[in-house]
């Protein structure tokens, strides 16, 4: 068939669905059919699926009859998804189109969730077309004679590229990437990515900078007119004091009516102890939302998240609760509005909210802003104009992730071993590994091999044999066993199982939250109110409370910080409260009581001027310094700072930091002149005294943890059984003391600095900030009592020494004692 007859029945089957295929979409048909790889650049909801599985499905038309494709059985493509709840939409599509073409093609799908038996069926005959994850994709790497499995594979998609760009499963991806081509020579490879600053540079990682499939390959972008609509919910009072949580919940009544005038709404919170809190505040303050309401986390049990799928596609809920966890491209029609509560700190992830609803072509997408406190307003106002500009955040591809190179190493020799030349030439030609050097490479095979110089001692890291022939394997089946288990590089807090003491299964909870839980204790989770009884073999029993508790689980990681793009856009905006109001937004406008007092007690800072406060209470002697950069940036040059400060005298500080500025709380006054005239914002030392003043040392460690997990010197114990996180962090810090005593230039080692100031510290960041302030005027101001702009971050400190309950009654006897001083 030629390509003008294929394309034709693409055309023809978008006309029995009424529809109309966009350029972007027959552009890809083409180049697809032409043999070429590449990037696809297109919104949520604006049909990238079909862009993509149509080519695919046309490819194997042409290569195989209808009547051979029957018997041609085996793997032919493979979809690769970061999600696996996107993975039903996805088999969806591609069984629409071969159901209507009355193709005899089979759709599987093989994730974390899949069922034992359907992996053992797939082992015997594998579907024609698979939808996966990095994961699972690597897992099928590790069986034995996996190269049958994948030798007649012609194109391979990996979906929600962005997502995946800048992780270690990014990486993790293009390891597979590069061992598939090798297998299968006339592969096409596809990636699907949402707007980011560097969409040539995803190309590149996606494809390896210097290949054949580079070379041949396009980017190709949807110019798809999406409308996004960004609404502000501004409260009808503005206290001059904000803090963090003193809105949120107290907005919740301006919630409902946006509730019940959609057909379904998405509440999206950056926490999923947030989302918890939500969805119990929610039914406590309308209980005829019962039955219409529900929660959606990835720490729920898979049942329940695709119960709430479904419910969602057939409009039996109003409303749901949820995280990241449908951040991405699941299709749910009926939703008309989505709800952000709190800065997403990011313009890509906000985004990518928004387009969550209309996510159908042509439909506009429609989201709320609901601030936590009120200087979240200003990030309100820098994300419509973001969205109004579609202005997104480059993504930072890893280079020298050793830790999953071995991980792929040992994949490998698990399955039917692999010779280091020709696994070299493949590696080597990635972008993560284009760097790599014969000396370094050698290392890694002598780890894999010896278990490093410091640890040849021990048998349990020599995991590797070499045969006569120069192939590398291993035969132990318990080493093979154990790392099929600890295939994948998302490293968490150990994760406990909650089920009833009957048997029920919940969910899972990381483990310092339920270590600090006693017998009788009730805390909320998936909803419910639970009463904790005991911890059994990494398992939490617990039973059904009607007790009310302030205990929600908080999950590791649930700190997002400003993008460097969000830091500017803030500051941009900030900078406005100072225009005239004719062009200032409603946002900006709203918050005119509190930059009134901020003016009033300090300034509001224009854009040439840095802004530096110092006032004395009872907790001593408060310095604070804003430049707007993300907690991230504010917590290196906050303990930069506070270690130069203290070459010029002895002091001692404590440090506290959000993403709009920093505070150095000392027992003594520190004369700020002084800090300016030695000009202690200078990038000169930068790295030599970064090292000094954080605990870089114990940052490094624990980045070390991961490392050594996902490298599989740290076994994290068998599914059920499990380690705990005491016995991981106390394995994974003696070999950190080990390597850092007695072997230095352990490349694992150092690659735990390299992630610490590069991923961490985003050192890059703190120079460019740094250069940037060196350049503003100094703006010093001897307050007399603590400004708007310093309340968040003063009460902040607050926390960890107050209950809730106790925390808002401090706060607001403080803002009253503030209110009378005016």
């Amino acid at each position: 068939m030629s390509e003008k007859e294929l394309l034709q029945i693409a055309e023809d089957w978008f006309k029995e669905q009424n529809w109309k295929p966009h350029n972007f979409q027959k552009k890809t048909w083409r180049a697809f059919l032409q043999g070429k790889n590449g990037l696809l650049n297109a919104p949520t909801g604006s049909g990238k699926t079909y862009a993509l599985w149509f080519p695919i499905v046309l490819h194997i038309l042409q290569q195989n009859s209808e009547s051979t494709i029957k018997k041609s059985k085996g793997l032919k493509a493979i979809w690769i998804t970061p999600l696996r709840a996107l993975s039903k939409e996805i088999k969806q599509s591609a069984e629409r189109i071969i159901k209507d073409l009355d193709l005899q093609l089979t759709v599987g799908i093989r994730t974390g969730d899949t069922s034992t038996k359907e992996r053992a069926q797939q082992r015997k005959l594998m579907p024609d077309l698979l939808i996966t994850t990095p994961e699972s994709l690597h897992l099928l790497l590790a069986t034995k004679n996996y190269t049958s499995i994948f030798k007649r594979c012609c194109a391979i998609v990996i979906d929600e590229w962005h997502e995946l760009l800048g992780t270690k499963r990014g990486v993790q991806t293009e390891l597979a990437l590069s061992r598939l081509t090798g297998i299968s020579k006339e592969i096409r490879i596809w990636g699907i990515s949402a707007t980011i600053g560097n969409l040539d540079q995803a190309r590149q990682v996606l494809l390896g900078p210097e290949t054949k499939a580079f070379q041949n390959s396009i980017l190709i972008k949807a110019h798809v007119e999406k409308k996004i609509s960004v609404k502000s919910i501004i409260p009808n009072e503005m206290e001059t004091f904000p803090w963090r949580g003193h809105l949120g919940l107290r907005l919740l009544e301006e919630v409902i009516p946006i509730i019940n005038n959609s057909r379904t709404t998405l509440l999206f919170t950056n926490t999923r102890s947030q989302c918890e809190i939500w969805f119990q505040k929610i039914l406590e303050k309308h209980p005829e939302f019962a039955g219409e309401i529900a929660m959606h986390h990835g720490s729920i049990n898979k049942e329940t998240r695709a119960w709430v799928e479904d419910a969602i596609r057939n409009e039996s809920l109003k409303a749901v609760v949820c995280t990241s966890s449908l951040d991405l491209g699941v299709d749910f029609a009926p939703v008309e509005t989505v709800i952000q509560i709190g800065g997403p700190k990011g313009v890509a992830r906000f985004l990518q909210r928004a387009g969550r609803s209309g996510h159908q072509p042509g439909k506009e997408s429609v989201i709320y802003f609901l601030p936590t406190h009120a200087i979240e307003l200003i990030e309100a106002s820098a994300l419509k104009h973001a969205a109004k500009n579609k202005s997104v955040e480059d993504r930072i591809p890893y280079l020298n992730s050793f830790d999953v190179l071995v991980q792929y190493l040992i994949t490998l020799a698990v399955s039917d071993g692999f010779m280091p030349d020709e696994v070299f030439s493949e590696v080597s030609k990635t972008f993560c590994y284009q760097a790599m050097t014969r000396d370094q490479w050698q290392w890694i095979l002598n780890f894999i091999v010896l278990g490093s110089q410091s640890l040849q001692a021990y048998d349990e890291y020599k995991k590797v044999e070499v045969d006569e022939n120069g192939k590398f394997q291993i035969f132990n089946r318990g080493i093979a066993m154990r790392h099929r288990f600890q295939i994948g590089t998302i490293v968490g807090d150990a994760n406990i199982t909650v089920r009833y003491q009957k048997g029920g299964y919940i969910g899972t909870i990381e483990e310092y939250f339920i270590s600090k839980l006693k017998t009788g204790d009730i805390f909320t989770f998936a909803g419910r109110n639970l009463e904790f009884i005991r911890i059994k073999e990494m398992q939490a029993h617990v039973r059904n409370s009607s007790k009310r508790t302030s205990k929600v689980p908080s999950w590791m990681g649930g700190r997002l910080t400003f993008s460097a793009q969000m830091s500017q856009m803030l500051r941009d905006e900030l900078y406005s409260a100072t225009d005239n109001m004719a062009n200032q937004s409603e946002e900006i406008k709203a918050l005119k009581p509190i930059f009134l007092r901020q003016a009033e007690e300090s300034i509001v800072p224009k854009p040439n001027e840095f802004l530096i406060e110092t006032f004395e209470t009872s907790d001593g002697y408060h310095h604070i310094f804003y430049p707007f950069e993300g907690r991230f940036v504010h917590e290196a040059m906050g303990s930069l700072l506070g270690y130069r400060i203290s070459l010029l005298s002895p002091v001692s500080f404590s440090l506290a930091f959000n993403d709009y500025g920093f505070e150095l709380l000392s027992d003594k006054e520190i004369n700020i002149d002084e800090v300016l005239d030695n000009n202690l914002f200078s990038t000169a030392y930068l790295s030599e005294d970064l090292q000094k003043s954080l605990n870089y040392t114990e940052m490094a460690r624990r980045k070390f943890r991961d490392i050594a997990v996902i490298s599989g010197m740290v076994f994290t114990g068998y599914p059920e059984k499990g380690i705990k996180i005491k016995h991981l962090q106390s394995s994974s810090q003696l070999l950190f003391n080990v390597f850092r005593d007695y072997e230095p230039e352990n490349l694992l080692f150092q690659q735990a600095f390299t992630e610490t100031f590069e991923h961490q510290l985003e050192e890059g960041r703190l120079r460019i900030a740094m250069e940037r302030i060196a350049n503003q005027e100094m703006v010093w101001k001897k307050c007399i009592n603590p400004t708007p702009f310093s309340f968040p971050l003063i009460t902040d400190r607050l926390r960890e020494r107050l209950s809730s309950e106790k925390l808002t009654d401090r706060i607001q006897k403080m803002i009253a004692i503030l209110n009378k001083k005016k």
